[in-house]
C-alpha cells in the first residue's frame, strides 16, 4: 500500500492510530526493561517493535519521510503520535548508550588501561594494587 492508497482507505487511519498507540506502550515497556537491565525482555520487545513498524508501514504506505508528506491533514494526529514515538525511541537509545558507556568504563578500569588512574584493585592473591601498573591486562595478573 502507498501513502496515496492510505488516503482512500477509510480503515487505514483508525488502524494506524491503534497501531501507533501500541507502539508507544511498547516503547515504554522497552524503557522499563532497559532500566531494570532485563536484556531478554528488551530483545523480545525490539523484535516486536520491528514487526509493529513493518505493520505500520504497510497500513500507511509510509516507508520514508517523503511518503509521510503525502498524507493529508486528517493524519496530523497520527503524525503527532509518531513524533512522540520518535522521542521515546531516542530516550531509550540514550539510556542504552549510557549503560554501554558505564559497562565500557567498568571494563576499562578492570583492565587498567589508564596508567594515570589511582584506582585500587586487588590482584589474584588479594593484595591491593594501585592503578599505575604495567600494561598487563586483568587476565594477566
Amino acid at each position: 500500500m502507498t501513502a496515496l492508497n492510505a488516503l482512500s482507505d477509510p480503515q487505514a487511519l483508525p488502524q494506524a492510530l491503534a497501531c501507533v498507540g501500541e507502539l508507544e506502550q511498547l516503547l515504554e515497556q522497552e524503557f522499563d526493561a532497559l532500566k531494570a537491565q532485563e536484556l531478554d525482555r528488551f530483545e523480545a520487545l525490539v523484535q516486536t517493535k520491528t514487526v509493529m513498524l513493518q505493520r505500520l508501514g504497510s497500513i500507511t504506505g509510509v516507508q520514508d519521510k517523503s511518503d509521510a508528506d503525502l498524507l493529508d491533514t486528517r493524519w496530523d494526529g497520527f503524525r503527532a503520535q509518531m513524533q512522540s514515538c520518535r522521542q521515546l525511541h531516542q530516550r531509550n537509545e540514550i539510556l542504552l548508550i549510557r549503560k554501554l558507556d558505564a559497562i565500557r568504563g567498568a571494563l576499562d578500569s578492570l583492565q587498567m588501561n589508564d596508567p594515570t588512574s589511582s584506582l585500587e584493585v586487588y590482584d589474584r592473591l588479594g593484595k591491593v594494587r594501585r592503578g599505575r601498573r604495567s600494561s598487563r591486562g586483568y587476565s594477566e595478573v
